[in-house]
């Protein structure tokens, strides 16, 4: 706990776990200074509170680490911003309209390998990620030119730049990009230029290895298969199905330092972070990033990620002096996707509203 007395920021994290969540770790830093919290449990069944200072898988959150690395290649002159994609990446026979700005904006149109929902209640079914098949696949290694290439195996959404819509294929891209321009590997450029720069010592680009560094708390996913629920452990499993979508693992010190520093204008060129930061009209999402406002008319700058049994949380404020960086654990609810989501955009609101 910290010594920075916030009764209301802790009772914020304990009505969250009341709402569903198994555990919640919170870090507030502010002009009041910094606070850190957890409440619920580490693990099901035990005793002990989650780590204030425990790993966990960040989800989506992993596409403004991808975005920010790829526009620093951008400043390098190693890309261009508002240049086809296909000239770098020829082997995959891209529509030569679609940009490095659409992919990182989600404005490309690229079918979305991890499945899609149209707004006619529709689906398209992409790679399994939910359910026995998934559990069935837990240490399955994906490559991502495979992901890559199932996702332009089907139907685009709409013509490039034409519309809006969130796919994990453009971030997945956004990695091949990346190491076909500096001839490294995806890990290795991202510790080069983000992580050992910034000292963020606790996050890690895991590629296929199914661990998570200690101390963490552990992941639950309960999940129907046929007429039975199952409720399994997946603290370990491996994330090589999302690739640079949402494989990273952080902490909630790492990823205030990473959000700080990217806000405050110590990553990025001022221009570039200006492009990072401009919303696309359609659901406010930049490159990378979300922009929002919040209740009160301030502008916040966010992006979250979810995958089985984890939900991640970032905001700041447009200088970087405020921000909060949140892990939320999933227990044994019997719960469909729809209210995991329902939960995770209830726990926003609640911290959104005591931080800003």
């Amino acid at each position: 706990m910290s010594d920075n007395h916030r009764p209301e920021l802790q009772q914020a994290i304990r009505d969250l776990v009341d709402s569903g969540w198994a555990g919640v770790q919170l870090r507030v830093n502010d002009p009041r200074g910094e606070w850190v919290g957890s409440a619920g449990l580490a693990a099901p069944g035990g005793s002990a509170a989650p780590p204030v200072d425990g790993h966990f898988r960040i989800g989506s959150n992993t596409k403004t680490f991808t975005a920010t690395l790829v526009l620093l290649l951008v400043a390098d002159g190693l890309l261009e911003l508002d240049g086809p994609v296909a000239d770098h990446l020829p082997e995959y026979g891209l529509d030569r309209r679609i940009t490095l700005r659409m992919v990182l904006q989600h404005t490309s149109g690229l079918f979305n390998f991890t499945g899609e929902y149209y707004e006619d209640g529709t689906t398209a079914p992409g790679i399994a990620w939910e359910g026995q098949e998934w559990v069935d696949n837990l240490f399955r290694t994906y490559r991502p030119e495979e992901l890559v290439r199932l996702a332009l195996s089907k139907p685009a959404r709409f013509e490039p730049g034409a519309d809006w819509s969130y796919s994990n294929t453009n971030y997945v891209l956004a990695r091949l990009l990346v190491e076909k321009v500096t001839g490294r590997p995806f890990a290795e450029e991202m510790g080069h230029r983000i992580l050992t720069p910034l000292g963020l010592t606790g996050t890690v680009v895991p590629e296929d290895s199914p661990e998570i560094p200690e101390p963490h708390a552990r992941a639950t996913y309960a999940y129907q298969d046929a007429e039975e629920w199952k409720t399994l452990d997946i603290t370990r499993s491996n994330p090589s199905w999302i690739s640079a979508a949402g494989d990273m693992i952080s902490t909630t010190r790492d990823l205030h330092v990473f959000l700080s520093a990217l806000m405050g204008g110590r990553i990025l060129p001022a221009a570039l972070l200006d492009e990072m930061r401009t919303p696309h009209p359609k659901l406010g999402y930049g490159l990378g990033l979300f922009v929002q406002e919040t209740e009160d008319g301030r502008t916040v700058y966010t992006h979250n990620g979810g995958m089985w049994g984890w939900g991640a949380l970032m905001f700041s404020s447009p200088d970087g002096t405020t921000t909060f960086t949140a892990s939320l654990t999933c227990g044994e609810a019997r719960l469909d996707m729809m209210q995991v989501g329902a939960l995770f955009g209830e726990a926003q609101k609640r911290l959104v509203a005591e931080v800003f």
